[in-house]
């Protein structure tokens, strides 16, 4: 099963979701996301999704999910890089992503989560 790498950047995680993303990979990538929470208590949580072309509602579930565990650590989550098609199927899934913010790139998740947007 392929990983989602997680960069830490300052007091920032930087996760680049550059591959097709199976259920299994999210349910890991959220183990890991908790775990770097966890051990570096990073404050803010960029996730780019600008490779990914298709979400279901399992995975929009979990990118939800990820803006909860990331609370719960006391972290902030921007979703950034999010395609057309990807908001308007979130949308018709009647997902909101409560509790996670988004931004057009990851310049401007990182300016969001500073304070400077």
């Amino acid at each position: 099963m392929e990983r989602v790498p997680i960069l830490k950047i300052g007091r920032t995680l930087f996760v680049s979701i550059q591959i097709e993303l199976q259920d299994d990979t999210v349910v890991r990538l959220q183990e890991d996301l908790a775990d770097e929470l966890s051990a570096t208590g990073a404050r803010g949580v960029v996730i780019d999704i600008t490779a990914v072309e298709i979400v279901d509602s399992f995975i929009g579930r979990m990118l939800s999910m990820i803006g909860s565990i990331s609370r719960l650590f006391d972290a902030e989550t921007v979703i950034v890089g999010m395609r057309p098609a990807v908001a308007i199927t979130l949308t018709e899934l009647g997902l909101s992503l409560n509790g996670v913010r988004t931004a057009l790139n990851a310049e401007k998740g990182l300016e969001l989560l500073n304070g400077k947007a």
